[in-house]
């Protein structure tokens, strides 16, 4: 038995897609838990390698439901560059449209495919405070999706992004559910953002919920005007487009789709010593 899937990237976010509509996920990988399953393949090293893993099933509300999975086997309720990616795979796959909408456990998400470049509309952003002290920083907040905590800098190349991400990450103020951490340099005509990811519990080439977090909270603290261009680590661009009151939020940028393939039932046998050595 084998398992297709599909590897996408999205300026430096990479996700696992599979095509779970009738149960091939869970088949291949029967009575051992997803999250372990998750672990095995996202591993950079032993496994196919990405920082998430995303499975399409059925919905009753949408063109289909997504379930998303951080590389650590834990579960996110958003992420706006998978969603890109697997907006172009269900596309051009020919399970949804140009235009679709997919099920998420933070809401129904709107996407279109134009080419490789995909525009997401996100959740409408909650939960802005501005000016919490964290770690001994001025942080800002905001949840556009999943929960997001923006740091301005001076100097984006001098922070020691993994250090002062995993402190502010698990920060108090941040209890229980923690935070993803965006390290945020404006500059003339974009800013430019490196992310501290939870799940993936190191700094990612980019995050697409947390560009837009950095995007709003850079446009309300500097007046910035939609849309705000977002630089990220892989030096690539992400544009996000907001309306005034910040109720209509959009996520525009490239992707690339970099191979298909097959998995082979020794990585299932990998996916059990993986729970035996946990347990």
């Amino acid at each position: 038995m084998t398992l297709k899937f599909a590897k996408i990237q999205g300026t430096g976010n990479d996700f696992i897609i599979i095509n779970n509509l009738a149960g091939a996920f869970n088949d291949f990988f029967h009575g051992i838990k997803e999250d372990v399953a998750v672990r095995v393949l996202c591993s950079r090293r032993t496994g196919v390698g990405a920082d998430g893993l995303i499975l399409i099933e059925d919905s009753q509300v949408a063109n289909f439901r997504w379930r998303f999975f951080n590389a650590d086997g834990s579960p996110a309720e958003m992420c706006g560059n998978g969603m890109r990616c697997v907006a172009r795979y269900a596309f051009e796959e020919g399970l949804a449209p140009a235009k679709m909408k997919v099920e998420t456990d933070a809401g129904v998400i709107e996407a279109e495919v134009l080419g490789r470049d995909v525009r997401v509309k996100l959740t409408p952003p909650t939960d802005f405070n501005l000016g919490l002290e964290a770690e001994g920083l001025t942080v800002h907040f905001v949840n556009t999706g999943v929960p997001h905590a923006v740091v301005f800098v001076d100097r984006l190349e001098l922070v020691d992004v993994n250090k002062v991400g995993r402190e502010l990450r698990f920060s108090p103020v941040f209890a229980p559910a923690g935070a993803n951490v965006n390290f945020v340099e404006v500059r003339l005509d974009r800013i430019a953002v490196r992310t501290y990811e939870r799940g993936v519990e190191a700094e990612t080439l980019a995050c697409g919920t947390g560009a837009v977090a950095s995007a709003l909270i850079s446009a309300k603290i500097f007046h910035l005007p939609s849309p705000v261009e977002v630089e990220v680590r892989s030096g690539e661009r992400l544009k996000v487009h907001f309306d005034p009151q910040m109720k209509e939020v959009y996520l525009e940028g490239p992707t690339l789709w970099v191979y298909d393939g097959e998995l082979r039932e020794e990585i299932v046998h990998d996916a059990i010593r993986e729970a035996n050595r946990v347990s």
